[in-house]
């Protein structure tokens, strides 16, 4: 990383400069001071984790567009049925002598991991580089702030994590997700995660 320094008398102003460009780091995510509970959502996709219910025997997975997004809980007319091969449902009537599936029982769910942080960093290192020396040669040449430096890389920063986001498509969502939810895109559902990642600057 090359910087240019042009020496007209503001060689104190530069060091002040720089010596907060040091002072300064930013950090780019989902922030639990935020919503925790995107927080949690956020690390399962960026790291992958095995799935177990708590307090009952079955997790419940959303089979049907219309339980997407809700609990078990919240349908009362649900019943219980188990298949020939041994998979365990709630459906419920539809008409006469129909039935729909609304959720899927099972013991556990392991959720892949779906890096969207670390991999944008590892795509984009030399990109990132190139904006750096840009916005310190904006710092050096006292065009814009060190604050102003961070946010614009962190603007940055969290359209590239974005972009990574709305582009995954692998490993997929099983198929009954994707049938309740909608979408093929395995990290985009109710936009919530893309709205969470965000950045700040942070003094050291």
């Amino acid at each position: 990383m090359s910087v240019r320094v042009r020496d007209n008398n503001n060689i104190p102003k530069l060091i002040k400069a720089l010596r907060e460009l040091q002072s300064m780091k930013i950090e780019v995510g989902v922030f639990g001071e935020d919503d925790s509970h995107m927080l949690m959502i956020a690390r399962v996709h960026e790291f992958g984790m095995d799935i177990k219910p708590k307090q009952s025997q079955y997790l419940t997975i959303p089979a049907h567009p219309k339980a997407h997004g809700k609990s078990a809980g919240e349908f009362k007319d649900l019943f219980f049925i188990e298949t020939d091969d041994g998979s365990k449902l709630l459906a419920r009537e539809k008409g006469k002598d129909e039935i729909e599936v609304y959720f899927v029982l099972v013991k556990s769910v392991s959720i892949p991991e779906r890096s969207y942080v670390r991999s944008t960093y590892d795509e984009k290192e030399r990109e990132l580089s190139t904006n750096m020396e840009k916005v310190i040669q904006g710092v050096v040449d006292f065009k814009i702030t060190p604050q102003q430096a961070y946010d614009r890389i962190g603007a940055w920063l969290v359209s590239a994590i974005q972009e990574k986001i709305r582009s995954i498509q692998s490993p997929p969502n099983a198929n009954t997700t994707t049938e309740a939810k909608g979408s093929s895109n395995p990290l985009v559902d109710t936009g919530r995660l893309l709205q969470s990642i965000t950045w700040k600057v942070v003094r050291e």
